[in-house]
C-alpha cells in the first residue's frame, strides 16, 4: 500500500467526475422534457427524437472510444470530449431550432459515450491489485449511483430553479474534471501512425448499424413497428451491417472492438450480465416514477425521492461489497446469487401494487433493489476484469459498455411493449366490466341514473361524481395493473440472469490474489 502512486488516483478522480457529468446529461431530458418542449413549442412525438438521438450517439461513442483513446492518448482525448460536453450543455437551453437541438443532443450523446469507457480503462491501469476492487466500486457508481441521483437533481432544478439548470449542472463538473485530468493524467505521446491503419470500414458499419438498432428500438412502438417504412428499413440495415461488423473486426489488424476477448467465460458473463442488470434496474427507477406521477399526481421532485434512496444507499453498499469481496474465501458468484434473489424479491413485492399505493409503499422494495444492485454489479466487474491485463483494459471497457448503452434502448422498447400490450388489455377489460355494470343498472331500474354505479376491480360499488372521475379511475387501475405486470416480467428476467450465473462464470479471487498469481 505504501508504494501506491497518488497522481494516477487523482487522474482517475478526474475521469470519474467527467463520467458523472456525462451520466447527468443522459438522464436530464427525461425529467425536464415537458418544460423543454413547452419552451420550444415542440410536440411530444418530435421530442422523442431527443432521447433517441442521444442514445444513438452514446452507443456509437462507446464503441469508438477505445481505439481513439489509444491513438490520441487518454489525456488529450478526454480533454477534447469535455470541451464538447460542456459546449453542448451551454448551447441546448438556448437553442430555438428543433433541428439544431437534435444535432446538439446527438453530439452530447456521442461525448457521453466516449467518456464512460475511459473510466474502466483508467481504473484498470491506475489501480494496483491491492485496491483494484475499490476502483471497480468507483466505476459501479456510474451504473448505480449516478443515474438515480441525476434524475433527482434534474427534478429539483425543474421544480425549484428552472429546467435550464438540468443542463447547466454538468458545466461545473466538466470544468473541474478538465482541470484535474490536465494536471494528473498520464502524458502519453499520441500515436498518429495508427491513423494509417484506421478501420474505416468497421467504423462505418458500426456507426450505421448501431444507430439503426438504437433508433428502431426507441421509435418502433411510436411508429407502429413494421407498418412504418422507416422502422422496416432500419431493421434491414441493422440486420445486415451488425453481423458484417463482427466478421470484419475479427480480421482487421487494428480493430475497433476485440471480439476475441469474449472467448473468456467471465468477460462474456460480465458483458451479458451488465446488459441484463441495467435492463432489470428499470424496475427500480422508471416504474415507480411512472406510477406516482400518472396515478397519484406527484411532482417530479416528490416522486424522485425514492430514486434518491437508491442513489444514496449505494454510497454505503458499494464500498461494503469491496470490503466483503476482498476476502479470499468469499466467492463472488455466491454474492451475486444473493443479490439477484433480492432483485427478484423486490420485483415480486412491487408486483402487489394497487392504485392506493403511495411513495411509502415503495421504500422497502427499493432498498431490496439497492442492496441487490451493489451485490451484483461489483462481483460482476471483479469476475469480468480479473481476466484482463491493463493493456487490454480499453478494449474490454468498450465491450462492456457498448451493450450497456444498448440496454437503455432495449429497456425503452420493453416498457413501451408492456404498456401497449398489457395496458391495452387491462383498459379493455376494465371498460368492458364497467359497461356490463351500466347495462345491469338499466335492466334493474329501467333507466340509467345520472351518476351510474361503477364496479371497481376489488368488487366494491361506489358512486362517481362525474364521468371524468370514472375515466380517471379506469386510467389509475390500468396503470397499476400494467406496472404490476411489468414487475413480474422483470422478475422473470432476473430468474434468467440467475440461470446464466449458474452456468457461465468460473470461480475467481480478489484482484490482490488473482492478479499476483499470473
Amino acid at each position: 500500500m505504501k508504494n501506491i502512486e497518488i497522481r494516477p488516483l487523482l487522474g482517475l478522480l478526474g475521469v470519474l467526475i467527467a463520467a458523472l457529468a456525462a451520466e447527468f446529461n443522459d438522464q436530464v431530458v427525461g425529467v425536464v422534457m415537458p418544460d423543454l418542449l413547452g419552451a420550444l413549442g415542440v410536440s411530444h412525438d418530435a421530442g422523442t427524437w431527443l432521447d433517441s438521438l442521444y442514445v444513438s450517439g452514446e452507443v456509437v461513442g462507446m464503441c469508438f472510444a477505445p481505439w481513439w483513446m489509444f491513438t490520441l492518448s487518454i489525456r488529450r482525448f478526454i480533454l477534447g470530449i469535455l470541451v464538447v460536453n460542456c459546449a453542448t450543455s451551454v448551447a441546448i437551453p438556448h437553442c430555438t431550432a428543433i433541428g439544431g437541438l437534435y444535432a446538439l443532443r446527438w453530439l452530447q450523446g456521442l461525448s457521453g459515450g466516449l467518456t464512460i469507457p475511459l473510466l474502466m480503462a483508467t481504473a484498470l491501469r491506475a489501480l494496483p491489485p491491492p485496491i483494484r476492487l475499490w476502483g471497480l466500486a468507483v466505476y459501479a457508481l456510474t451504473a448505480t449511483f449516478t443515474p438515480n441521483l441525476a434524475v433527482t437533481l434534474a427534478a429539483l432544478w425543474s421544480d425549484v430553479v428552472g429546467w435550464q439548470f438540468g443542463f447547466y449542472e454538468s458545466i461545473l463538473l466538466c470544468t473541474l474534471a478538465a482541470m484535474i485530468c490536465a494536471t494528473f493524467l498520464w502524458r502519453d505521446p499520441p500515436h498518429p501512425e495508427r491513423l494509417h491503419k484506421f478501420d474505416w470500414q468497421g467504423s462505418l458499419l458500426a456507426f450505421v448499424g448501431l444507430s439503426a438498432l438504437s433508433t428502431l428500438l426507441i421509435q418502433g412502438d411510436r411508429l407502429d413497428w413494421f407498418n412504418s417504412p422507416l422502422i422496416s428499413v432500419l431493421l434491414l440495415v441493422s440486420v445486415v451491417t451488425l453481423p458484417l461488423f463482427v466478421l470484419h473486426e475479427n480480421r482487421h489488424p487494428l480493430p475497433l472492438v476485440r471480439m476475441s476477448l469474449l472467448k473468456r467465460p467471465n468477460l462474456a458473463y460480465g458483458v451479458t450480465a451488465l446488459f441484463t442488470l441495467l435492463l432489470i434496474n428499470l424496475a427500480a427507477t422508471s416504474l415507480p416514477i411512472t406510477y406516482l406521477v400518472e396515478v397519484q399526481g406527484y411532482r417530479p421532485l416528490q416522486a424522485h425521492l425514492i430514486t434518491l434512496e437508491v442513489a444514496l444507499s449505494q454510497l454505503v453498499f458499494l464500498p461494503l461489497m469491496a470490503v466483503i469481496l476482498n476476502f479470499e474465501r468469499v466467492d463472488p458468484r455466491v454474492v451475486s446469487f444473493f443479490g439477484m434473489c433480492l432483485f427478484f424479491i423486490g420485483c415480486v413485492g412491487d408486483s402487489y401494487i394497487t392504485s392506493a399505493w403511495n411513495r411509502e409503499q415503495f421504500y422497502l422494495w427499493q432498498m431490496c433493489f439497492s442492496l441487490g444492485l451493489a451485490m451484483i454489479v461489483v462481483p460482476l466487474l471483479q469476475m469480468a476484469t480479473n481476466s484482463i491485463v491493463p493493456q487490454e483494459g480499453p478494449f474490454a471497457s468498450g465491450l462492456v459498455n457498448t451493450p450497456r448503452a444498448i440496454s437503455e434502448a432495449v429497456g425503452i422498447w420493453l416498457l413501451d411493449l408492456i404498456n401497449r400490450r398489457r395496458g391495452g388489455l387491462h383498459s379493455s377489460r376494465l371498460t368492458d366490466q364497467l359497461g356490463r355494470r351500466r347495462f345491469d343498472v338499466v335492466q334493474a331500474h329501467g333507466y340509467l341514473p345520472q351518476h351510474p354505479t361503477a364496479l371497481l376491480p376489488d368488487g366494491s360499488e361506489r358512486f362517481p361524481h362525474s364521468l371524468e372521475w370514472l375515466s380517471a379511475t379506469v386510467r389509475a387501475e390500468t396503470t397499476a395493473l400494467t406496472v404490476s405486470d411489468a414487475y413480474l416480467i422483470f422478475a422473470g428476467i432476473t430468474l434468467a440472469l440467475i440461470a446464466l450465473l449458474l452456468i457461465l462464470p468460473v470461480r475467481t479471487y480478489p484482484p490482490r490474489i488473482a492478479l499476483m498469481k499470473k
